[in-house]
């Protein structure tokens, strides 16, 4: 059976839920699509035809799985301020005039796809585009609350809106009028719904999303005043306004503005808050997919594209790739694209069967359902969490929220970006480290020859001015690989790319592959948060080390739990006993850490950092090591890799090259120096000698009562140094049969 016939055949045996997971969605979607057209004060069936199009268009040519489109949150204060401006008044003109901006920024969106700007988000620091989410919830709540509570008239700034909110409350009392209070007591029964709608573990009560319930109850409720023959009490003024007939009252871009500078300004910042919210969701949705697929973004923004360039033109909103109804999706079963597809057709026979129910709809449920989404986008827990991260990262976040409260974001996302290089200029203390490093190529990847883990090797500084080269080379590895990211030449470690390598970790995890992060423990940090920024100290200031564990250092902290070793990272400058041996004889040991001992402290595990060479030429090096106390006296020896240099320099050191008889295989592949040869014949056992022969390459060292062994001149990872142990402990097992 051929992989095509399979593909079909999976295809096929997953309609069903893939069917009502898009049924679910709609649910959803079709509130949420009516809202945020009201929010954006464009015709509320704008939002829906953005579902129908980018259901449709996306779930054919886009490169994500179970990621659905429709209109945005993260659109609705940009679009509000577009209509307001372009219209000079005249709202319905300026929904026309946006429409044209709408079709050109899809135009914009294609074009990034073809040029594969995919990576366009990662250019952001992840501390900005928290705040300028947090000021999308602001600006979304700040107009639907009064809109909840019965108010449709207020205008002004978000920051006015928000002022305005305590005199709305209180003008229901002092000033109020029938339908108000209505409308007020359904918006704030819809919230409670969207607040403890989580907290009701019924199984069927689940079956129908919070937003549909509002909707079911809120109709239902205009049903049951005209079944008792009371008239219903509220106008169509409170109500969800949709055309008599859907398709023969579309509304079509006007293009006259084009040229306009305020046209061309809204053009970019559409396209701008399109393309990052959907890079974002994107990554996000990619998460949460239990096939751990990886989405093609590039694909994804040139279906996005299209689908808002036919949106735009049929009179609907932007089309965005969404993290909540996507979320949704994945909870309910869906498998493949073909969920947004039938999300999109359920939403569009929705439209066309209950255009009454429709326009039965009060306003201010809609509103309830927004002010919770923009409450979930600015809520204070946000604020706490970014401070964990570290002071600099709330300067970050508040600047943005700030400034996009006060100007837009394009203005806030700016100075949020600003913000952030010069906090790390001042961080650093260096402006050229910034300037001068920037274009170099900072980063080296190679697959090791022995394990084959890739490894990672960063210089200079590593943060979200070029997170895009470390991202680029990740994106290389095959995701059950292992991956190994050293940082110990890297000056300074932001928090985008701290944060951005845990997601990595995690999708890496979830494909049988590992990603670890190495050379941090000299890095210092204001915070213990994992993804706080970090900072190389000088040797001088360097103390103590554990002052913040590295999350290698917690993992070597739980593996020596694990083993029922004792863990200590702290320095230890008592390194004299690594002079007895040849690797470090001619080497400036400064000090060792990071250290694992089993509690007869027969074996340790320990990180050594040592220079070479003088002036200049003078070279810091970090491996990890392993020592052993033998229990027995055995052969002076020295064990490595075959290599013409070698012969040499233990030659210096007084060691004679020894070869095993009937050994070929292993002459070939290692040198064996000692200085006795009858001893070390001895030693080499057949088994000993099939033991070196199947297992990794390692340095090993016998100084006649000890045992020294070595990996790489770099630190090893976790991972790695639990095979290093193994390796050492199944070693001294053999070598200890010397004499016995």
């Amino acid at each position: 059976m051929t992989a095509k016939t399979n593909n079909t055949k999976n295809f096929i045996s997953s309609l069903p839920k893939n069917i009502f997971s898009g049924f679910v969605v709609s649910l959803i979607a079709m509130p949420l699509g009516l809202g945020l057209a009201l929010a954006s004060e464009a015709p509320p069936i704008s939002g829906i035809i953005a579902a129908v199009v980018g259901g449709i268009v996306v779930s054919i040519l886009g490169g994500s799985n179970v990621t659905i489109a429709g209109p945005g949150n993260g659109l609705v204060i940009v679009l509000l301020g577009t209509i307001t401006t372009l219209g000079g008044g005249d709202m319905y003109q300026g929904y026309l005039f946006t429409l044209a901006a709408i079709v050109f920024s899809g135009i914009l969106m294609l074009l990034l796809g073809f040029l594969k700007m995919g990576r366009l988000a990662d250019f952001f620091p992840a501390s900005a585009i928290e705040g300028m989410l947090a000021a999308i919830g602001l600006g979304i709540l700040s107009k639907q609350f009064h809109i909840m509570i019965g108010h449709n008239n207020e205008h002004g700034s978000i920051i006015s809106l928000l002022a305005q909110i305590p005199n709305g409350i209180l003008n229901l009392y002092q000033d109020y009028h029938l339908e108000e209070l209505i409308a007020a007591g359904i918006g704030v029964i819809a919230l409670l719904i969207m607040i403890f709608y989580s907290k009701i573990r019924n199984a069927y009560f689940q079956l129908i999303p919070a937003p549909m319930w509002i909707l079911i109850l809120a109709v239902g409720m205009s049903y049951l005043f005209s079944w008792i023959n009371v008239p219903y009490p509220m106008e169509a003024q409170f109500l969800v306004s949709i055309p008599e007939n859907v398709l023969s009252n579309l509304a079509f871009p006007d293009f006259s503005k084009i040229l306009n500078a305020d046209f061309i300004i809204a053009v970019f910042a559409i396209t701008l808050i399109a393309s990052i919210e959907s890079l974002l969701s994107i990554k996000a949705v990619d998460k949460l997919d239990p096939l751990t697929r990886r989405s093609n973004v590039n694909k994804d923004l040139k279906a996005l594209g299209l689908a808002t360039v036919i949106s735009g033109m049929l009179g609907g909103l932007n089309v965005v790739a969404v993290i909540a109804r996507s979320s949704v999706n994945v909870n309910n079963g869906a498998t493949n694209r073909s969920a947004n597809f039938f999300h999109a057709l359920f939403l569009g026979v929705f439209v066309l069967l209950f255009q009454e129910q429709l326009r039965k709809i009060p306003l201010a449920a809609l509103a309830a359902i927004l002010v919770y989404t923009g409450y979930k986008l600015a809520t204070p827990k946000t604020f706490g969490k970014i401070a964990k991260i570290g002071r600099e990262q709330i300067v970050i976040f508040l600047a943005t929220l700030i400034t996009t409260l006060f100007t837009n974001l394009i203005t806030g996302i700016g100075v949020g970006i600003v913000v952030t290089f010069f906090i790390h200029v001042l961080l650093n203390k260096s402006f050229s480290l910034f300037l001068s490093h920037l274009s170099k190529p900072n980063i080296l990847m190679f697959k090791e020859p022995d394990e084959g883990n890739y490894y990672i090797n960063l210089k200079y500084f590593s943060s979200f001015l070029n997170f895009y080269k470390l991202k680029n080379k990740l994106d290389a590895v095959p995701e059950n690989e292992h991956v190994v990211i050293d940082f110990s030449l890297c000056n300074f470690v932001d928090h985008t790319v701290m944060e951005g390598l845990e997601n990595y970790a995690d999708t890496f995890a979830k494909k049988g592959g590992s990603l670890e992060i190495i050379g941090l423990d000299k890095h210092g940090a204001e915070t213990k948060h994992p993804f706080a920024s970090r900072i190389i100290i000088p040797l001088s200031k360097l103390n103590p080390i554990e002052r913040f564990f590295t999350k290698r250092q917690e993992q070597l902290k739980a593996s020596a739990k694990e083993l029922q070793w004792v863990y200590a990272a702290n320095k230890n400058n008592k390194t004299k006993f690594l002079q007895d041996y040849v690797f470090f004889n001619t080497r400036q040991i400064p000090f060792l850490y990071n250290k694992l001992r089993d509690k007869e402290s027969k074996y340790k595990v320990f990180d050594v950092e040592f220079t070479e060479g003088a002036f200049i030429a003078r070279e810091v090096v970090k491996t990890t090591v392993m020592h052993i106390e033998l229990s027995n006296k055995i052969p002076v020896f020295t064990l490595d890799k075959e290599d013409g240099l070698l012969d040499f320099m233990y030659g210096l050191a007084g060691f004679k090259s020894v070869a095993i008889d009937n050994h070929p295989d292993f002459n070939k592949r290692f040198y064996l120096s000692c200085e006795n040869k009858n001893q070390v014949h001895e030693l080499f056992t057949d088994e000993l000698v099939l033991f070196f022969e199947s297992n990794p390459y390692y340095h090993v060292e016998s100084n006649g009562n000890t045992l020294l062994i070595t990996k790489k001149e770099r630190l090893l990872s976790v991972q790695e140094i639990k095979a290093l142990i193994f390796y050492g402990k199944r070693l001294s097992s053999l070598v200890e049969k010397f004499n016995n």
